[in-house]
């Protein structure tokens, strides 16, 4: 026998012995309302997201129109996809979003986020998927304030010797 089953053997034995209860993390329980959605709030750059998921087909509404209409470069629907495709619950769940602030790839990183922390809110054992995968981070990257003496946050006023 190996020293860790020794140690594990008389662990047991004292536990016996003892009536020494051990807490186990309690499994995670999913969170919905009333209408069977589960509810999240993603941010990306100044924008933020709502998201809504229920069970469905896979459509995507975001602001009322359709994800097509809304994001309409094939790299924002791609960012929106993702979740879904790490979770592998492709086309299983309806969205309904809407989002504000920031330009149309903060929102698409936005509604990723919220889309992300949404699923894994409905199905709990999806979290582990999207947490390996960098989703449920909040991306912290926004931009730089510009400073006072400076044309921008870090440019300078060109130097003239003369």
């Amino acid at each position: 026998m190996t020293e860790e089953m020794k140690s594990l053997e008389e662990l047991q034995t004292v536990g016996s012995d003892a009536d020494v209860q051990i807490e186990v993390a309690a499994p995670r329980e999913p969170m919905r309302d009333a209408l069977g959605r589960a509810y999240a709030t993603g941010k990306r750059k100044d924008a933020v997201a709502r998201v809504w998921i229920k069970p469905g087909s896979g459509k995507v509404v975001v602001n009322g129109k359709e994800m097509n209409a809304y994001f309409a470069r094939p790299v924002l629907q791609m960012i929106l996809r993702q979740p879904f495709q790490v979770a592998g619950v492709v086309d299983q769940f309806d969205v309904n979003a809407t989002v504000k602030g920031g330009g149309l790839s903060g929102q698409a990183g936005a509604v990723k986020h919220g889309i992300s922390k949404a699923l894994q809110l409905y199905e709990p054992g999806l979290r582990g998927a999207l947490k390996s995968a960098g989703f449920l981070t909040r991306d912290s990257r926004v931009v730089e304030r510009k400073k006072y003496g400076k044309r921008k946050a870090r440019r300078s006023f060109q130097f003239s010797k003369r």
